[in-house]
């Protein structure tokens, strides 16, 4: 499986950015698939995921209400839509995808290769 994330840039604090992470490869829509960041200097951290169907989301609390994480299982994509972005969101924005639905387990077991969200205050 091959997950290519993109869609990062520079935003102002306030802000949005939507993320976007196609698979290819030995794929299927029947998995949960997240998203997760890394912040200069601070270990990998979970952001969002998001059952197959889309029936069951989980977010971390420092987004909640401010991103939302969706899937269009036609395309194999997973997007990551950032609302009222703030400085501490920058970071190396990772997309991940598991072998199996269980969607609100944090560990997993493909991953793309990241692309980068700078906020400026």
């Amino acid at each position: 499986v091959q997950l290519q994330a993109s869609g990062g840039g520079l935003v102002q604090a306030g802000g949005s950015l939507r993320l976007s992470c196609a698979a290819s490869g030995r794929t299927s829509s029947r998995n949960a698939r997240a998203w997760f960041r890394q912040a200069p200097g601070k270990e990998r951290e979970f952001v969002a995921a998001i059952s197959y169907n889309g029936g069951g989301t989980k977010y971390a609390d420092s987004v909640k209400g401010r991103f939302t994480i969706s899937r269009d299982n036609a395309k194999n994509t997973l997007y990551l839509q950032m609302n009222s972005l703030k400085p501490e969101d920058t970071a190396v924005y990772y997309c991940a995808a598991r072998r199996d639905n269980i969607w609100y387990l944090e560990e997993y077991d493909y991953w793309g290769q990241g692309t980068e969200v700078t906020v400026s205050s």
